[in-house]
């Protein structure tokens, strides 16, 4: 009898980087595995933590306070930044959310200060002096083989992300500011490396999303359908918040 498929996730600073209830997409992968009989496996790193290039499937990254995504920056060229590099190069997925995001980029600005990136998106933040970019917000993406092209959640960033030659934007922004408030773009993606600044928490408010990650993340499994009406409901009722 075969073992059953199990999905590997590694949390980066699960603890500083927590900001926007990220455990929320923590726990949406696990019973979205969990609910179809399959492993789920997770795994955290911290400041000073080395982590296994081989070690997950999908890496993750959430937000934090500007103290917090200072440390975090410092530590993440120090001592993760070539393990994430080599899995990324091997086809894992990492996905970052808002400071998540940024950090995964060349570098965040912030003022006379520069964050260093690890650069595994071709984009660049500056911290800008005008306001926040703040509210509920809904972008239309175009993603191999999923079944949904709408992702809906919330943004508050001051900073503004531009995406260079390499990187593609994660989708188009319906409603909302996205990216800089300026492009209609909202995230990026760059092979399996993905960025975005959709948070409240994502995944929860995207089940199909989830899925999508869950099924990319394990060389395209086809994943049995859950019964999904509440998952639905919270879906929709981020796209009327959107306004859409």
């Amino acid at each position: 009898m075969s073992e059953p498929e199990r999905l590997r996730v590694c949390a980066l600073y699960p603890d500083l980087m927590n900001i926007y209830a990220d455990r929320g997409n923590l726990l949406m992968l696990r019973h979205r595995c969990q609910w179809r009989g399959m492993g789920f496996e997770l795994t955290g790193a911290g400041i000073g933590e080395p982590i296994d290039a081989d070690g997950a499937d999908i890496y993750y990254m959430g937000g934090g306070q500007d103290r917090d995504q200072e440390l975090c920056a410092a530590d993440l060229v120090a001592h993760k930044l070539e393990a994430l590099r080599s899995a990324a190069a091997r086809g894992a997925i990492v996905l970052g959310v808002c400071g998540g995001y940024q950090l995964l980029g060349h570098d965040y600005q912030l003022g006379g200060r520069v964050l260093p990136g690890i650069g595994l998106l071709d984009v660049r933040t500056v911290r800008s002096e005008g306001a926040r970019l703040t509210g509920n917000v809904a972008i239309e993406v175009d993603l191999p083989h999923a079944h949904e092209r709408v992702l809906a959640g919330f943004e508050n960033h001051g900073g503004r992300t531009q995406l260079g030659e390499r990187a593609s934007p994660l989708g188009r922004v319906l409603r909302g500011h996205g990216n800089n408030g300026s492009d209609g773009y909202e995230g990026a993606r760059q092979g399996t490396v993905i960025g975005t600044y959709l948070h409240g928490p994502l995944l929860p408010k995207n089940s199909w999303f989830a899925d999508w990650l869950i099924s990319s993340a394990l060389g395209g499994l086809a994943l049995d359908p859950l019964d999904d009406e509440l998952e639905e409901m919270a879906h929709a009722a981020a796209r009327v918040a959107a306004g859409l």
